[in-house]
């Protein structure tokens, strides 16, 4: 009950919205529900469960939905007794007078035993336009001690988000996530920069399985992805090497299935390849919706596989709220392959 309050706390007057209400806005669902849950699993625990989060939801505004979302931030900071030093030092950059983009801020929580989340927040690198998103991401990295690390990251079509590991952190992550358009899985994986990284062919298996391209034990040609795109993201903990510690790719698997069902498939198919229990992502399901998974595509959002350095593989589940729409199915003819 303590996470379930401060859950409400953080989406402010968003919380008391009622659903009968057409939603607002919002980047961070299909169907602009302000609130994405996931699942992150590693071999031999049980999953942590993450709830990602849009405290500015309706502000009117990108401006006030970013100033919200900042005022939610500290409180939480002065709540928990974290800094937020380094968000401090980048309110420039990403909260400028008239912001663009997609986001203001988002807030991720871990949810741990205790009632103390760890805090993640995710910015918009195009706050200050499109055009300047990579020179955004380059001084926010410098700013941060990470002076090499921009020419780390691998080419992509655009910056999608900024994201910072606030409070206590083992070894707190600064995150650069990147867009790849009609992204292949011999691409997918040349991405990753991590030193002794994952394998090339570990890369592409979890693509292929997330994308449904070796589904029905048939292998298809290397199909990129040409509906929503691939995202990869690297992260950052020391700042000696310029080399990142971190490497996940996305695949937003909603897009690639008919159905739900197919989608939660392939999500165990991931999971039981690198020796993780699937029964704690089927009942989150059924603790999310009650319909059936093959009436709708979308409450499996995206699956992610990541490496981090000195750690086991971890895959991360994301999963809708569906709290203002369901996606309907996808005909056989989108998804199939040609």
């Amino acid at each position: 009950m303590e996470y379930a309050q401060t859950l409400l706390t953080v989406l402010g007057p968003a919380a008391d919205r009622p659903l009968d209400l057409p939603p607002e806005p919002s980047f961070l669902s299909d169907d602009h529900t302000p609130v994405e849950f996931s699942l992150a699993f590693v071999p031999d625990a049980d999953p942590t469960l993450r709830v990602l989060l849009e405290p500015g939801y309706g502000a009117g505004s990108l401006a006030e939905n970013g100033r919200v979302g900042l005022r939610a931030v500290r409180e939480m900071a002065r709540r928990w007794g974290f800094g937020t030093t380094q968000l401090d030092d980048l309110e420039d950059l990403f909260f400028p007078p008239d912001p663009e983009g997609p986001l203001a801020l988002w807030c991720a929580l871990e949810l741990l035993p205790g009632g103390v989340p760890k805090a993640k927040v995710y910015l918009n690198p195009a706050a200050r336009g499109q055009k300047r998103s990579a020179a955004t991401v380059r001084e926010a990295l410098r700013r941060l001690g990470h002076r090499r690390a921009f020419a780390a990251l691998p080419e992509g079509d655009r910056h999608l988000f900024f994201a910072l590991d606030l409070g206590d952190w083992e070894e707190p992550r600064v995150k650069v996530y990147v867009v790849h358009q009609d992204l292949s899985a011999a691409e997918a994986a040349g991405l990753s920069r991590v030193a002794g990284g994952p394998a090339q062919t570990e890369i592409k298996q979890f693509f292929r399985t997330a994308a449904g391209h070796d589904a029905d034990g048939i292998e298809y040609p290397d199909v990129p992805l040409d509906r929503r795109p691939g995202l990869s993201c690297h992260a950052f903990t020391e700042s000696r090497t310029g080399l990142p510690s971190g490497f996940t790719l996305h695949i937003p698997v909603r897009d690639y299935a008919r159905h739900d069902g197919e989608a939660l498939d392939r999500a165990v198919a991931v999971l039981r390849r690198h020796g993780m229990d699937p029964a704690p992502l089927v009942r989150s399901l059924s603790a999310v919706t009650s319909r059936q998974l093959q009436d709708g595509v979308g409450l499996i959002a995206y699956l992610g596989l990541v490496h981090q350095q000195g750690r086991p593989p971890r895959m991360n589940a994301y999963i809708s709220s569906e709290a203002y729409a369901v996606r309907p199915p996808l005909p056989e003819a989108v998804i199939g392959m040609s």
